[in-house]
């Protein structure tokens, strides 16, 4: 999420738990990056990581990919900002702590 906010493009390496499911968002969904291959023995090569990042950085796809980061960033951005829907979620969510109505209020 920290790369996706700050609109960094990725190689994704799963190796186990929800790192799967993060790399099929990365490459599939949000599209801000690619998933390294693993080769006949499960393992990813130096060279897997190399054509990645050569991918990434000057390949066919990698005007997309870098405009598809810088999207998601300025989504992340407004998201975060004063009145954006995390914003707004995190005062909701701590009325409902507090029993305060905090979004009628004025913001610090």
């Amino acid at each position: 999420m920290e790369a996706l906010s700050l609109g960094v493009s990725m190689v994704a390496v799963p190796r186990w738990t929800d790192q799967s499911t993060n790399a099929k968002f990365i490459a599939d969904v949000w599209q801000v990056g690619i998933r390294a291959e693993v080769d006949g023995k499960g393992m990813i090569r130096k060279e897997e990581i190399g054509r990645c990042v050569r991918e990434i950085m000057e390949g066919d796809r990698s005007e997309d990919i870098k405009r598809n980061a810088a999207k998601w960033k300025k989504l992340a951005i407004e998201a975060a900002s004063h009145g954006g829907s995390s914003d707004t979620n995190i005062i909701e969510f701590i009325a409902q702590l507090t029993g305060k109505d905090l979004v009628s209020q004025p913001q610090l």
